[in-house]
């Protein structure tokens, strides 16, 4: 037993003054290429080997020629470590280089593609987190590329549509300065109007402003869909008989939700306001209440006549108004986006459908 354990002391011995070289050499060539790491690795390995076996071996006083017969069995098993520790770390930095490739050509804007050879277990799931992270990046782009094109076109819109409002009051207002106005009255009552657009459309960029800053504070309260849907009709009665469109709310179920009532009104009229201006006169526009599966739904049913299929995704885009949609009544586009983001605040959602003679808008919201 004795010797047993004198055995295992110098084989320990050994070994532990080759780990303690070895981790002092991995400790150097930490930052260098893995190659060099692994073949440090499996020397560490066959020199604690070897070490072990050549201090038991002087310890029992070998024979020269035993010694040496040992020392060469270990020595060749040595080589072969070494030389497939090379080989292994080879193959897996070559594995590594593609995937580094792979990652710079997504990271300049591309698309990554996962390099054809069979990598390790941990880089293949490394390419997949990355063929992951590089489908987001494109949609990013994309929506980036949509909100850029939006904003453009916005300021586009908000420029002309400022400028043509400007420009009549500058001329109304030299008009009435010089007594050249026929009818004051006429003009400073067009001027009053010309003014409330202004400020209705200031005060929609202030709000979507506010949307997109996150910065939209809500104030839920428990609301019955009825009494929520027939404020909003009442207040878009006086357009709807302005413009001889018939407002129709028969079939609207008492659900109570729990949102901001200043908001949702604000929800319902630009979704009605719009509903108005794009129905032609003697048309009918339909609100409808009811509860389903996903939740609340609200809609409002308009004889637009439809929207073309392509332009159906940019509906609730900032700005968008439609390639007809020029001209001041149509406002700056910014009804719909609006919508949107109060609706999505209300972790909600808004859609758009085609339906016979028009088109139907409807908001989702979570049941109370």
């Amino acid at each position: 037993m004795t010797d047993v354990l004198l055995i295992a002391l110098f084989a320990f011995l050994g070994a532990a003054a080759a780990g303690l070289l070895g981790a002092g050499v991995l400790r150097l060539l930490r930052h260098r290429s893995l190659v060099v790491s692994l073949s440090v690795v499996a020397g560490v390995a066959v020199a604690a080997m070897l070490a072990g076996t050549l201090t038991v071996c002087w310890a029992m006083f070998l024979s020269p020629h035993d010694l040496y017969v040992v020392t060469t069995v270990v020595a060749m098993a040595a080589l072969i470590s070494l030389a497939t520790a090379i080989l292994l770390g080879r193959w897996v930095a070559a594995r590594s280089r593609e995937l580094t490739l792979a990652t710079r050509s997504f990271g300049d804007g591309g698309t990554f593609a996962a390099p054809a050879g069979q990598p390790t277990a941990e880089l293949a799931a490394l390419a997949r987190e990355l063929a992951a992270t590089s489908a987001k990046l494109d949609s990013s782009r994309e929506r980036e590329r949509a909100l850029e094109t939006s904003r453009r076109e916005l300021v586009a819109w908000i420029s002309h549509d400022l400028r043509t409002p400007l420009a009549g009051l500058r001329a109304m207002a030299e008009a009435l300065e010089d007594g050249m106005a026929v009818d004051s009255g006429r003009y400073l009552r067009q001027i009053r109007t010309e003014v409330e657009r202004m400020n209705g459309m200031v005060g929609d960029l202030f709000e979507l402003s506010r949307i997109q800053a996150g910065s939209l504070t809500l104030e839920p309260a428990r609301i019955s869909l009825d009494e929520l849907v027939g404020d909003a009709l009442a207040g878009a009665d006086p357009l709807a008989r302005e413009h001889g469109v018939r407002l129709v709310g028969d079939r609207i179920d008492e659900v109570p939700v729990e949102v901001d009532g200043k908001e949702m009104s604000r929800v319902l009229g630009n979704l009605l306001v719009n509903a108005i201006r794009r129905t032609p006169p003697d048309g009918t526009v339909a609100v409808a209440a009811h509860r389903s599966d996903g939740g609340v739904v609200l809609s409002v049913t308009d004889g637009c006549g439809g929207i073309p299929e392509e332009d159906l995704p940019r509906v609730f885009d900032t700005g968008w108004r439609g390639s007809h949609a020029r001209t001041p009544p149509a406002g700056a586009g910014l009804g719909l986006a609006i919508v949107r983001g109060i609706v999505e605040a209300h972790a909600g959602r808004a859609e758009v459908r085609n339906v016979r003679g028009g088109c139907c808008f409807s908001v989702t919201l979570p049941t109370a």
